[in-house]
């Protein structure tokens, strides 16, 4: 889903922060919830919407939940 409010940054580390701690919130969100199905990633897009990174919800687990 794009986020039509979107946040503007000056480059991509913090971006890239922004939709770590989001997709970690998500996923606690999803834990608590017993929801079964959450995306596979966030995108972070530019003013125009092209693609500069992407961060997998996977990215944010303990490696020993990773498998």
């Amino acid at each position: 889903m794009p986020d039509e409010e979107g946040i503007n940054l000056p480059d991509i580390l913090p971006p890239r922060r922004e939709a770590i701690e989001a997709a970690r919130e998500l996923l606690a969100e999803a834990i608590k919830e017993a929801r079964a199905e959450v995306p596979e990633a966030f995108v972070i897009a530019d003013e125009e919407g092209r693609e500069i990174d992407t961060v997998p919800l996977a990215a944010v687990l303990p490696e020993n939940l990773k498998r």
